[in-house]
């Protein structure tokens, strides 16, 4: 999202583009990754160190609830962090390695497909989507492969004991 468009949007809902402000949209909008607060707070006070962690909380509240900037939670795969991006004029999906982490997008006509199926078949106006798909890529796909054939070979190769009997009742005498 370009710049003047973002100013225009916050001066719209009454929110002056400060600083601050600024600097935390560039980061989002700039890095080229999906941030969390935290490693945000951290760039932006590299940039700014009188920034505090609580204005770019209260930032990042702020420019989700403008619209400026989605929260994601990526399939939860670093644990409860959200994530942040500028808002996309296109719609797309996040493709997430459940081992590495490693996050792609995905832009196309499949997407807009699958909307347009929703809002016939259930006669739904979409107002926003947001797509995330979980798996492995090629490269953790070729590791769990080998971590899957080491572990059948330690199995075959650990002598297989049966589980300890219980001892028998003791008999009452009488």
């Amino acid at each position: 999202m370009a710049n003047a468009d973002m100013k225009d949007s916050l001066r719209e809902k009454g929110v002056r583009l400060t600083r601050q402000r600024q600097i935390l949209l560039d980061l989002i909008d700039g890095s080229g990754k999906h941030l969390d607060a935290e490693e945000l707070f951290r760039l932006a006070q590299a940039q700014d160190p009188k920034l505090n962690r609580v204005t770019v909380y209260r930032t990042l509240k702020m420019l989700k609830h403008s619209g400026l900037v989605d929260e994601l939670d990526l399939m939860h795969y670093g644990g409860d962090q959200h994530y942040y991006e500028t808002r996309l004029k296109q719609e797309h999906a996040h493709i997430i390695c459940l081992r590495c982490g490693k996050v792609e997008e995905f832009f196309g006509e499949p997407l807009q497909r699958l909307r347009k199926q929703v809002e016939s078949h259930f006669g739904f106006e979409i107002l926003i989507t947001r797509t995330e798909i979980g798996g492995y890529c090629s490269h953790c796909q070729v590791l769990r492969a080998r971590e899957m054939e080491q572990a059948a070979e330690i199995a075959e190769t650990v002598p297989h004991t049966p589980p300890p009997q219980k001892p028998a009742p003791a008999r009452k005498r009488g």
